[in-house]
């Protein structure tokens, strides 16, 4: 790496993050390829967080990232410190459905690792969660709606809806993301999160900035 590299990067990265017309405050990375890379997911990470995105779910269809998210945090963590440097506040780093919570260096970012079973599971046992609080009298079938359905799923508390979401992979689906969750999601295919490289990245960003958003009207 050239002397002065890593913070010439640091530089580009938050003045591409300020050019654009609109970041998304919340960006899935949806890996669908059999073999994940945790270097490459983690640039990926590294990325979003250096050009002022919020929130970021990491998901791959088999759970691999999120089995072994201490390898993934441990190339997080690495990569930061070379690509961010040391200048960044703490955060809090989220597991869906896990209280245990670790600290690393960020730029004001926070970030869950999903599987399946924050998707389509999780959908199940709020409609479960709302049945047993009707059964018991505290609610009535005509309370449920989209905002108290959102208040029981458990993978995306605290989170917002997400803006973005980067597939990677042949797969023409999301194999399972957040499907309450996606529906008004602008979703941008890439070839392959390996090798990725970071003007694919801010590439898709532009492309995300420029579209006009409908919201199904």
């Amino acid at each position: 790496r050239r002397p002065g590299g890593a913070a010439q990067g640091r530089q580009r990265w938050r003045s591409d993050g300020r050019a654009l017309q609109k970041l998304p405050v919340h960006m899935g990375l949806v890996v669908t390829e059999e073999e994940p890379s945790y270097a490459d997911m983690a640039s990926l990470v590294v990325w979003c967080m250096a050009v002022g995105i919020s929130y970021v779910s990491v998901y791959d269809h088999n759970g691999i990232f999120k089995r072994n998210n201490s390898r993934l945090m441990d190339e997080i963590l690495k990569q930061q410190q070379e690509l961010l440097g040391l200048d960044c506040s703490k955060y809090t780093v989220e597991f869906a459905n896990q209280d245990k919570a670790d600290q690393v260096l960020n730029c004001q970012s926070t970030l869950k690792v999903l599987s399946p079973e924050d998707g389509k599971a999780d959908i199940v046992k709020a409609a479960q969660n709302f049945c047993q609080l009707v059964a018991q009298q505290r609610r009535t079938h005509t309370d449920l709606d989209v905002n108290v359905l959102n208040n029981l799923l458990s993978s995306t508390k605290g989170f917002p809806d997400p803006d973005l979401v980067l597939k990677f992979g042949p797969v023409d689906s999301t194999l399972g993301f957040l499907p309450w969750h996606i529906r008004l999601t602008e979703i941008i295919s890439l070839p392959s999160h390996l090798n990725v490289s970071y003007e694919d990245f801010f590439s898709a960003l532009h492309h995300y900035a420029a579209c006009e958003q409908r919201w199904g009207k």
